[in-house]
């Protein structure tokens, strides 16, 4: 490892589970520059475990020891969103860069403060929303840039969350059903999604919202048992966009038989649309179309080689991204490829490009609540 490599610190590894185990992590081993030197677990046998799992020579009490240790450059903090502010406050001190897991706070008024805290301190911060770094929501915003759609007239957004649905799968799951834990179907899909729109076609203005509990009792798996479900199953958002574009975006809780992802990008001169059998954006592997007046429809597929015959005209003016291979899912190819070709992503560039993963989702699920 370089000497000028930065050292990594993770807040919220395990041995095996967890968003940090299964993109992190590996994200990390395989890009150069990075060195994953340290973490902190919710036990001391916990860390112990995580690191002889990742191969990482320093474990941490808590958040602050990790914090202030002269071993660490970087400090990612992967816990629940329930523990963001504490951890958060912990590190910040220190001076460090951060990056924190989306959302950032519980809630807005949360948020709000750890951002002020975080500029109070001079820090350089980051969060997770990790759907810009994929490769085709970054080529799909190009796209947009390049002209293919002339000007943006409106563009709607309709998504499945995959939870909130009918049922909860296992214990770590049920802490999404509770309002007050701040991770629902409004703050991760569809505010994973929310941040695909603002990062392709600006940030919204105007946004007027209407949400709704149309699931209040659900099926715990794990224990056989209806249990109740206080946060909303349907959400729907419209804006404005700039320029003055209309936008419109439902999101409903569960996996849907018809239509678990489509985005919808109308303009004055063609039109894209982005498809996927699963509604979370930064998790999905999309499937973009376009079509323009002087064009006949094409489509490329994110997990296939960009075929120089798709976008012709876009062609030119990117070679680079013509001739991207993708022929496995892997996390860390992508977040490898994203931060090489990618260089106006957000500094640290590498850790926010370490939060894609790409596996095979299950077939939506036919079985519905006994009445």
């Amino acid at each position: 490892m370089s000497e000028a490599a930065l050292r990594v610190g993770i807040v919220g590894l395990s041995a095996s589970r967890g968003f940090a185990a299964g993109t992190h992590a590996p994200a990390l081993a395989a890009l150069a520059g990075y060195e994953l030197r340290g973490l902190v677990g919710s036990s001391p046998e916990r860390a112990a475990a995580a690191a002889g799992q990742h191969g990482i020579p320093l474990t941490f009490r808590d958040a602050a020891q990790l914090a202030g240790s002269d071993q660490i450059d970087l400090i990612v903090v992967t816990v629940k969103v329930p523990e963001h502010e504490r951890v958060l406050r912990q590190t910040l001190v220190a001076g460090k860069p951060v990056l924190c897991e989306w959302p950032l706070g519980n809630g807005l008024a949360e948020a709000e403060k750890l951002a002020e805290a975080a500029a109070e301190q001079g820090v350089r911060t980051a969060v997770g929303l990790q759907a810009r770094s994929a490769p085709s929501v970054r080529f799909l915003r190009d796209l947009v840039a390049d002209g293919y759609v002339g000007e943006v007239l409106s563009s709607t957004t309709i998504g499945s969350g995959g939870g909130w649905g009918a049922e909860v799968a296992t214990a770590a799951d049920r802490y999404t059903i509770d309002v007050a834990n701040g991770a629902t179907l409004l703050t991760i899909p569809m505010g994973h999604a929310l941040g695909a729109v603002c990062f392709v076609l600006g940030v919204l203005g105007e946004v007027r919202a209407r949400a709704a509990i149309r699931r209040p009792w659900m099926h715990d798996i794990e224990a056989d048992a209806i249990v109740s479900m206080n946060t909303p199953d349907q959400i729907a958002v419209t804006g404005v966009l700039p320029g003055g574009g209309v936008f419109s975006a439902h999101y409903r809780g569960g996996l849907c038989r018809g239509t678990n992802l489509r985005w919808e990008i109308n303009g004055t001169k063609g039109d894209i649309v982005v498809t996927s059998s699963f509604g979370n954006v930064q998790l999905a592997d999309l499937t973009l179309r376009g079509g323009a007046a002087e064009t006949t429809r094409r489509s490329f597929r994110s997990r296939s080689r960009i075929a120089t015959t798709l976008f012709p005209s876009w062609r030119a003016s990117r070679p680079m991204c013509s001739t991207w291979p993708m022929p496995t899912p892997s996390c860390s190819r992508i977040c490898a490829q994203a931060v090489r070709l990618s260089p106006t992503l957000p500094t640290p560039r590498a850790i926010i490009a370490c939060s894609i993963r790409s596996r095979p989702r299950p077939a939506p699920d036919a079985r519905r609540m006994p009445s």
